[in-house]
Parts: structure tokens; C-alpha cells; sequence
């Protein structure tokens, strides 16, 4: 079961999404707002799991309203304005839906966004580290590599490809950066630019916006919109 927010300046467009929850057996609806504001104050407040957020909203847009809350709750974006969705999506949102939302696009949405949640609650506990590994798909057809977690240093995304650098080697992969992301433990990985994921054990230094790794004399950039995120999760570590 995840809990859910509805933020959106038009009633018809909430009533609509309360619908689609109702059939939904594992969201559980926590509020509905049109006022952002309000809605942004009970965000810092308590923890949710997806907020479906309108974008075209008076006094602040679902694009400010997702900057402001710096990554503390996931969201599907909601809009009758396609033009958003390149935004949307470097800020991470879990999906896209354009009004009108049917039920089963908002139930193919929703199923994603509790595998994503439910596999962040859970991937450290059920990953271990030392011995597991991913199958990645080569340039080569047909052939499968094998590729162990914990040799992985770092992934670089190549437009529909990805370069995995692990053990002095770089493989090509036919895959994306979401998708890979989404499958790799967030204990132990984390995308720090939208064309970085970095393993976090392999991190040897930062300076600044530079992510500096073990046995690499380059440094990977830090993007701006993860370099919270990043402190965040490495401030237990910090002396």
C-alpha cells in the first residue's frame, strides 16, 4: 500500500483521480488540494509516497512545486500540456499522464510507481551486495554479459545506450538510464547527473560539483538538481 496527494487547482480534474483510486486497491488517498501552497506546507510535514501533481496552477507550477520539495516524495505529473514533459522528466517525475486520464493508463502508471517505491523500501534488505549482478544486453547480438554490482565503478548514459565501467572495462549496453537506475540497489548506487549513475562505495573524493572515484584520474560532474540529494544520503558518513 502507498499513500497518495492530489494537488490540483481544478475540482473536476480531482474528482476524476479520486475515481481512478477508488479502483485502485493499493493507493491509499492521504489528501486532495488546490491550493499548492497548503499542500506544499503538509509535504515537509509528513511522509508520502507520490504526489499526482497538476503543472498549470496559480501561485506556484507543479515544475516549482517539485523543485521546492528537492526530491522528498515521488511524483506523476498530470496536465493537459504535453510541452512539459521533457521538464517533467529531468526532474525525475515517475510518469506523465495527459488529461483526460483513462483508468488504465492511470492504473499502468500507479503499478509502476509502487514497484519503484516498494523496491526503494526494500532493496537493502533484500540485495546482497557481494554476490549479486545484472545481465546486460551487448552490441553484440544474442550475447548476454554478466556483469557483478559490486566491480561496477560507474555508468555513463549514451543516447540509446549506456557504458558501464567496471574492473578497468567498459561495456556497451543496449539499455536506458531510467531503467537501469530503477533495477540497480539504491543502497549502494545513485545517479548524481543525467548521465552518471556512480557507485557510491567507489567514490574516492568530491570537490565541489566534481565526484572524483577510486583508480579513475577523471572526475564525473555533479548535476545540480542531485547534488543535495547526494550529500543527503552520504551525511551519515560525514565526519
Amino acid at each position: 500500500m502507498i499513500s497518495a496527494m492530489i494537488i490540483d487547482d481544478e475540482q473536476a480534474a480531482i474528482d476524476v483521480l479520486e475515481h481512478h483510486i477508488r479502483q485502485t486497491p493499493f493507493i491509499q488517498l492521504t489528501g486532495c488540494f488546490t491550493n499548492p501552497i497548503q499542500a506544499l506546507q503538509l509535504v515537509h510535514q509528513q511522509k508520502t509516497d507520490l504526489l499526482f501533481l497538476d503543472i498549470q496552477m496559480p501561485e506556484l507550477s507543479g515544475i516549482d512545486f517539485i523543485k521546492a520539495i528537492n526530491g522528498k516524495t515521488k511524483v506523476i505529473l498530470t496536465t493537459a500540456y504535453p510541452e512539459f514533459a521533457v521538464e517533467g522528466f529531468e526532474l525525475e517525475v515517475l510518469d506523465y499522464l495527459l488529461k483526460p486520464i483513462s483508468l488504465p493508463r492511470f492504473i499502468k502508471a500507479t503499478q509502476r510507481a509502487l514497484n519503484i517505491i516498494s523496491n526503494e523500501a526494500g532493496g537493502a534488505a533484500q540485495t546482497n551486495f557481494e554476490d549479486d549482478f545484472i545481465l546486460v544486453k551487448t552490441e553484440q547480438k544474442g550475447k548476454l554479459l554478466k556483469i557483478m554490482l559490486n566491480e561496477i565503478d560507474y555508468i555513463e548514459g549514451m543516447k540509446n545506450y549506456v557504458a558501464i565501467y567496471h574492473q578497468q572495462q567498459k561495456t556497451l549496453a543496449l539499455l536506458n538510464m531510467k531503467d537501469l537506475e530503477e533495477k540497480l540497489p539504491r543502497s549502494y548506487f545513485m545517479r548524481i547527473h543525467k548521465s552518471f549513475i556512480v557507485s557510491l562505495p567507489g567514490i574516492n573524493m568530491i570537490d565541489g560539483n566534481q565526484v572524483f572515484l577510486k583508480q579513475y584520474k577523471e572526475s564525473l560532474q555533479v548535476g545540480e538538481t542531485y547534488k543535495t540529494q547526494l550529500m543527503e544520503k552520504l551525511k551519515t558518513k560525514l565526519m
